[in-house]
């Protein structure tokens, strides 16, 4: 049987792009504020945004395969550089290591109480972005970090309290090779050295999400092997889906970056499978459109795909279906 060209089914064709950096925001625990990376579609109205929290050590300068793409087929990007990316040199014992993990969020909730600023700092951005419909993305730690803004809860180390960091502003998440659950899951080097993992509360976290998953990420963090990374989804309740890379390592066949020396398992057919299952994603979760999520949900359906497998849990009927949530300003 043909397989479908998820590519070649956008309702929105690509869009020439402008990417503008640093923007830097006011962060009390960032040396001279928060830089930030907008990346936009030069033409259309009604833009929803995509906040895309980067994994350990990158930068604004990473995911160029994800942010690129978003952008091009109407999202407006957003990639703040948290503390722990390599580009800022943080000390080994400098204070603010221990809570970087509750920092990542507080950059997260800076960039969503500055849109004004970032709208205005891009040419020709301004009064074309619809702040109601706002998603966040995050890879491997940078899961963690917009897993927390759909409503997981992760133990505090220094306090034991986990803590309710939701915010009311973000509608839904793509949650791309991060981690799962804590305690006997975890290899005795992540427990020590991770503490920030060692608690997660799946439970709450009830805005809808796709969670995208590799079935050959093995990771020195987990004695569960690459089923770990699929718990936010079977323990996440509501509206989640999940997207089984076949073969797929860490870095997903190279999302985070072009020709990047860490990807492992480089695939350009892997990487825009992921890029086109999001985006469509992303227009469903966001009430911009179902029929690229209901095509690609047809075609992943079964395990015949060669590159993957999709499967979905908590949607209604007619979401199953892939009918439109409502009406919607159709970014153009």
């Amino acid at each position: 049987m043909d397989t479908l060209d998820i590519s070649r089914s956008s309702d929105t064709p690509p869009s020439p792009i402008v990417s503008v950096k640093p923007i830097v925001l006011p962060a009390p625990h960032h040396d001279g504020g928060l830089r930030v990376r907008v990346t936009a579609p030069v033409n259309g109205r009604g833009l929803p945004v995509v906040l895309l929290a980067h994994g350990f050590g990158s930068s604004l300068e990473g995911y160029g395969p994800l942010a690129d793409h978003w952008a091009a087929h109407g999202f407006v990007t957003v990639q703040p550089t948290h503390l722990d990316s390599r580009t800022l040199g943080l000390a080994a014992n400098d204070p603010r290591r221990p809570r970087i993990w509750r920092h990542r969020v507080e950059d997260m909730r800076v960039v969503l109480d500055h849109l004004d600023v970032l709208e205005a700092a891009v040419p020709g951005l301004r009064g074309r972005v619809d702040r109601e419909r706002i998603a966040v993305a995050g890879h491997s730690f940078g899961g963690q970090t917009a897993g927390m803004l759909l409503g997981l809860r992760v133990g505090d180390p220094e306090t034991g309290v986990a803590e309710d960091l939701s915010d009311p502003r973000v509608r839904a998440g793509v949650l791309l090779a991060t981690a799962g659950s804590g305690g006997d899951s975890l290899t005795p080097y992540a427990a020590e050295r991770l503490p920030w993992l060692r608690h997660p509360d799946f439970t709450r976290m009830t805005t809808p999400a796709l969670v995208v998953a590799g079935d050959k990420d093995e990771l020195p963090l987990t004695v569960r092997g690459p089923e770990w990374t699929t718990d936010p989804y079977t323990l996440g309740p509501g509206d989640k889906s999940l997207l089984t890379l076949f073969g797929a390592e860490h870095f997903l066949g190279g999302i985070s970056g072009y020709e990047v020396a860490e990807t492992t398992d480089e695939n350009p057919a892997r990487v825009a499978l992921v890029q086109h299952v999001t985006t469509a994603y992303l227009r469903h979760a966001l009430g911009l459109g179902d029929s690229d999520w209901a095509a690609a949900r047809a075609e992943l359906a079964e395990a015949t795909h060669p590159l993957g497998r999709l499967e979905s849990k908590g949607q209604s009927k007619d979401q199953a279906k892939g009918q439109s949530k409502g009406p919607a300003e159709t970014p153009s």
